[in-house]
């Protein structure tokens, strides 16, 4: 044979699928009760350890928010304090007699009163006793 005719003839390789069904329905596997104990308290020891250490970094967590927490409120507590001072400060100052006794005597033109502004009253036959009738008698100075 010559070489072109080696080249020509070609190997074809047949495949064959056959199909068996197998029932594997009647196959158990067989396990051992120790084993299955021994996964069992495996299981269970991971799952107590898993919810200990949960329980470990939620109140770990939740102790830090607290500490957030209790920082903001000593500084809102600092600020009402200090708000209180400057209110009492305030106050003092304000109800100062002598500050509203300037306030009346420059803005509103009061005076002191006179002896001749007062006027005593008897008692009304029928009032009981010890009961006073004051008058009140609006004075202003004159304004151009």
């Amino acid at each position: 044979m010559t070489r072109r005719s080696l080249k020509k003839k070609k190997v074809v390789a047949t495949e064959y699928q056959t199909v068996r069904r197998i029932d594997n329905s009647r196959l158990v596997r067989n396990v051992e009760p120790v084993k299955l104990r021994n996964l069992y308290r495996t299981m269970a020891l991971g799952g107590l350890i898993a919810a200990f250490l949960t329980l470990y970094i939620y109140q770990h967590f939740r102790c830090i928010d607290l500490s957030f927490q209790l920082e903001a409120v000593k500084a809102q507590q600092a600020d009402a304090a200090g708000r209180n001072a400057a209110l009492n400060l305030e106050i003092a100052g304000l109800s100062d007699p002598r500050r509203i006794d300037a306030i009346a005597r420059t803005r509103l033109g009061l005076t002191e009163i006179q002896p001749a502004q007062v006027q005593e009253y008897a008692t009304p036959s029928g009032a009981p006793n010890g009961a006073e009738v004051a008058s009140v008698r609006y004075t202003r100075a004159s304004r151009p």
